[in-house]
């Protein structure tokens, strides 16, 4: 499975936002959950946010779905977010890896 999940944060919120990752990315390095990429990207300059994971499995059996620092986090952006975030369900169209 591969989503894609974006949302735009209030401009006042966008430091509690970035600590609030910091915290489920140094719990994603903590505990190194198998089977998982999670990448998130700020676009520039903006309170606007893309996530991108890769994992086995449905959304719910994500692993970083059962970390406590992920919760928090989901749950924040019920309150940070000027507009709720959207999941997309991403289909490969192609694939390139420079090694």
């Amino acid at each position: 499975m591969r989503v894609m999940i974006s949302y735009t944060v209030r401009p006042e919120q966008v430091d509690r936002s970035l600590d609030l990752l910091a915290e489920v990315y140094a719990d994603l390095e903590r505990t190194r959950p198998p089977r998982l990429r999670y990448e998130t990207f700020r676009l520039e300059g903006t309170g606007r946010f893309v996530a991108v994971i890769e994992s086995d499995g449905g959304p719910a059996e994500a692993a970083h779905h059962h970390l406590p620092s992920f919760q928090r986090y989901r749950a924040a952006l019920n309150e940070i977010c000027a507009r709720p975030p959207t999941v997309t369900h991403l289909e490969s169209a192609g694939t390139y890896r420079s090694g």
